[in-house]
């Protein structure tokens, strides 16, 4: 088969990937001719190719006779749209439009997002539409709109390629945008005088690269860059005349920078920071013109998550550093299509093609472009209130499209409630088992990547095709097809008449273009920079060879010349209607709840570097299981020690809404007072690990992002009789397990547990739990009662099947090591013996953690390279293992191993 061109699924960076469908799989590269990477892929997405595979697939719809039956059956599309459109019509004509709702996905089309919010506001009439992009960029949309008038990104990636200073602010960009994090690593190599500076509470990845690292107390945004605008402005940085011609807003956003903020010591005292380090950043950010200021979760995932954005924002209009090459404000979007979601209006307070639910032209426009019989009049419920009206009785059928919001919300046992409440739930999934898919009335397999076909568009407004390049697996279709099939059965087929997503699109670019006028054209009246109108007509082979392209992109001939086409605000026109920007005053708030005794110590949540949401893809990949297998929390040696919980051992992490069980670890990257726990695990890969039951629900009230960086909890020890791990060919039951986490490993499935029971027989135990029978002779068993160490393992016809090790205390053997049998077809002698003594009789043969994903490198190669082969640098161990070579996440571990701060002895 020929190479397809398509585009990573996973962050917002947007990477072109090559995908070729062979003999043995997928072979999957870097697209070296995409804008966006160049060739360059991360580990997340090298493995792309272990994901495309039909484990765990939902394969046809499936229904739910009766409300409280545990179990679903196979059903036709026919029958499942049938019961999902009378379900929805039946509960529209007895309580209204607004009792209905969908929440969608930054992980769906712009085509799929475009049908949902078309039926939704225009067709059932109301705009309870959101999305889990409500979760990680709504706070920057909101930020944008307030600042610029339109939701406008105004920096690319070859900006960051030109600027003299990059701020990364909330952002651990070297795991979360990693090969982002690699431009600028090559930049600041190039010009070894750019600098890095890194404010973020945690000691991650990110700071190695940084020439100041300012670990801010938790909350404290606003009142760092209040007092940043304050030290601009005193210290004589003002862009005078860029302010008086083409803002409104200075003096009150100044006034209450200066009342808030007007002494860096103070500044200093509540951000927790050393007043120097503070001065030298201020002195930084003040004598650099070419100033670009990244910001991702950390900013946005907070109850002042819009304020932060626009205290950000407003430095940027004081010194006038937007709007040019190598400056302004960068918004690192979390998901592949959260912006393409924002294009097309799939969040609840907004219309398509960046146009204002609440104007009532703008109402008018998009009525009559789609000639509906209604348009939504006024906002919709956003994700958290939209849950809280499910449970409330207020929203009685919802529609859940490719996310997973019993584990990615807030205070997600509450979801559970509501979906539980919910007349009729509709979910549209990959994935046959979920969190959430249980409480689907009506379940719905929709196309995976691979198979998808469409477009996305990443942080830098650059357009990119997803290309199906395997067929879809059992009767999956794309959500949009289902979409149009519920509006066919409501009498509105001609508007929903499409016969490829290039139709879609083609709509969706039209409307963009309408009443639009582009700038330097005739036409008066305020425009959009949201203009797709060079795009429209293509036709299916047209749309096939779509190129990457960063919008706008207007029509043919028009404004060609426009240097604001490729830099916004280049022309210093705004898209407010009298073309100013905005200054918007930001008085600093505390987060929404504070620690206090019973609860002293503050979460902070986020991704680890291999993993991705809430794993239904990354789970499947055994080359991205290895460098963080477990669940865990991260705290200071300190608070730790407080807790009594010691490094290895289980935590119980409990707040007001929850609790969970992980293992628990020092990093060193943690502040005194805060811990932090990784998003993804959830009930389908541990048995107590799902972080959103803890975060509480407040939300930023312009924006309504969730506070996932700020829930005050308790840490205390989770006393368990015996640790042990399982790796075996075959999936276990983890019934009567205190604690198990599962992960995915090439040939096996490796379980870490841990139980509260006391067992007195194990050889008795084991046998049962791994399923061994008494036929099953090659059993090998090593047992010391007095220490609690057991040990066994079955081999079939000298192959591996399953191990199992347990001691009284969690410091077992390698799990590496023993992962190396399964590769084998056969295991010898020396083998069984290392198997019965608990470690391998050559120590070369342990490779160790896995340190570097991309080409599966162990912590035990990199030491020998450092100690015995002279490799005395990043680039020398990646000469000599290819570690750090591909996307680089590695290369902050192999900096520390290198230094000697973690090499063992």
């Amino acid at each position: 088969m020929s190479t397809i061109k398509t585009t990573c699924p996973y962050c917002g960076t947007g990477c072109g990937v090559e995908a070729r469908v062979t003999p043995n799989g997928v072979d999957i590269a870097g697209d070296s001719g995409h804008p966006a990477n160049f060739g360059r892929l991360c580990v997340k997405g090298s493995a792309l190719n272990e994901t495309v595979v039909p484990e765990g697939r939902l394969l046809y719809p499936r229904i739910r006779d009766e409300r409280g039956e545990r179990d679903t059956r196979r059903a036709s599309w026919d029958e499942a749209m049938d019961r999902v459109a009378d379900g929805f019509a039946r509960i529209i004509d007895a309580h209204g439009p607004d009792a209905v709702a969908f929440y969608v996905s930054g992980q769906v089309l712009t085509e799929d997002y475009y049908v949902a919010n078309k039926l939704m506001k225009g067709y059932i009439g109301s705009a309870n539409i959101d999305t889990n992009s409500r979760l990680c960029m709504s706070s920057a949309v909101a930020g944008h709109k307030r600042a610029f008038g339109e939701d406008v990104v105004p920096v690319s990636y070859e900006d960051l390629d030109h600027a003299d200073l990059i701020v990364l602010v909330g952002s651990n960009t070297a795991w979360c945008h990693p090969v982002l994090f690699q431009r600028i690593v090559k930049a600041k190599q190039r010009r070894p005088q750019m600098k890095i500076v890194v404010i973020d509470p945690r000691r991650t990845a990110t700071t190695e690269l940084a020439d100041l690292h300012l670990p801010l107390r938790p909350g404290t945004d606003v009142m760092l860059f209040n007092g940043l605008l304050h030290a601009l402005h005193t210290g004589g940085h003002t862009d005078v005349n860029f302010v008086d011609h083409h803002t409104h807003g200075f003096q009150g956003a100044l006034s209450c920078a200066a009342e808030h903020a007007g002494s860096v010591a103070g500044v200093a005292a509540h951000c927790g920071l050393d007043p120097e380090l503070l001065e030298s950043f201020y002195k930084l950010f003040g004598e650099t013109r070419k100033v670009i200021t990244c910001f991702s979760m950390g900013v946005n995932q907070a109850s002042t998550g819009t304020d932060k954005v626009n205290s950000i924002i407003n430095c940027h209009l004081l010194t006038g550093r937007i709007g040019a090459q190598g400056m302004g404000p960068f918004s690192l979007t979390g998901q592949p299509n959260a912006m393409g979601g924002r294009e097309v209006g799939g969040l609840a307070n907004m219309l398509a093609a960046h146009m204002d639910l609440e104007n009532p032209e703008h109402r008018a426009i998009v009525q009559g472009f789609w000639n509906s019989p209604r348009i939504a009049e006024r906002p919709g419920l956003r994700a958290v209130e939209l849950f809280e009206a499910i449970e409330q009785g207020r929203i009685k059928a919802v529609w859940i499209m490719a996310t997973n919001p019993v584990v990615s919300l807030p205070n997600a046992d509450q979801i559970k409630r509501a979906l539980e409440r919910c007349e009729l739930v509709v979910v549209s999934d990959v994935i046959e088992n979920t969190d959430t898919t249980p409480f689907a009335d009506v379940l719905l397999p929709a196309h995976a990547w691979g198979e998808k076909d469409g477009t996305v568009t990443n942080s830098e407004r650059r357009i990119s095709r997803q290309r199906p390049f395997v067929e879809p697996a059992g009767e999956a279709r794309p959500d949009w097809w289902a979409l149009c099939e519920v509006a066919r059965r409501w009498g509105h087929g001609d508007a929903f008449a499409y016969s490829g997503a290039h139709e879609i699109f083609d709509e969706h670019a039209r409307l963009t273009a309408t009443a639009n006028p582009t700038p330097g054209s005739d036409a008066s009246g305020p425009f959009r920079y949201l203009n797709l109108g060079g795009l429209t007509g293509m036709d299916r082979a047209a749309f096939d060879a779509l190129e990457p392209v960063r919008w706008p992109v207007p029509p043919d001939g028009a404004a060609a010349t426009d240097p604001a086409r490729h830099a916004p605000f280049s022309d210093g026109r705004y898209f407010h209607p009298d073309g100013r920007a905005r200054f918007v005053a930001t008085p600093p708030r505390a987060p929404g709840h504070s620690p206090a005794d019973d609860y002293p110590l503050i979460l902070n949540t986020g991704r680890v570097r291999d993993q991705w949401h809430t794993m239904t893809r990354t789970g499947l990949a055994p080359r991205l299981a290895s460098h963080t297998p477990e669940p865990f929390v991260d705290l200071h040696p300190e608070d730790a020690r407080e807790a009594g919980i010691r490094a290895g051992e289980l935590a119980r992490i409990s707040s007001r809404w929850g609790s969970l069980v992980v293992r628990a670890r020092s990093s060193g990257e943690m502040p005194r007072g805060t811990l932090f726990v990784p998003i993804h695990w959830n009930a389908q890969f541990s048995s107590d690990a799902r972080v959103g039951r803890l975060v509480n629900p407040v939300v930023d009230p312009v924006s309504g992002e969730p506070e996932f960086k700020h829930t005050p909890v308790r840490a205390e020890p989770f006393a368990v009789d015996w640790h042990g791990f399982v790796l075996s060919r075959q999936r276990l039951p983890m019934d009567g397990i205190s604690w198990w986490t599962r992960m995915t490993g090439a040939q096996f499935t490796r379980y870490e547990v841990a139980g509260r029971q006391r067992i007195d027989n194990w050889p008795a135990m084991a046998r049962r739990a791994l399923g061994v029978r008494s036929e099953d002779t090659d059993w090998i068993e090593y047992v010391d009662s007095a220490s609690g160490v057991y040990r066994a393992a079955l081999v079939v016809d000298d192959r591996i099947e399953v191990c199992l090790f347990v001691s009284g205390r969690p410091d077992l053997p390698s799990r590496a090591w023993l992962s190396s049998l399964f590769q084998k077809d056969r295991i010898d002698n020396v083998d069984r013996i290392g198997l019965l003594v608990g470690e391998p009789l050559d120590r070369t043969s342990d490779a160790g953690p896995t340190v570097c994903s991309c080409f599966g490198v162990g912590q035990t190669a990199i030491v020998d390279a450092i100690r015995n082969r002279g490799c005395d640098s990043v680039e020398a161990l990646g000469a000599a293992l290819k570690c750090g070579t591909n996307c680089g996440s590695c290369i902050p571990e192999l900096r520390k191993l290198l230094s000697g701060a973690e090499v063992p002895a």
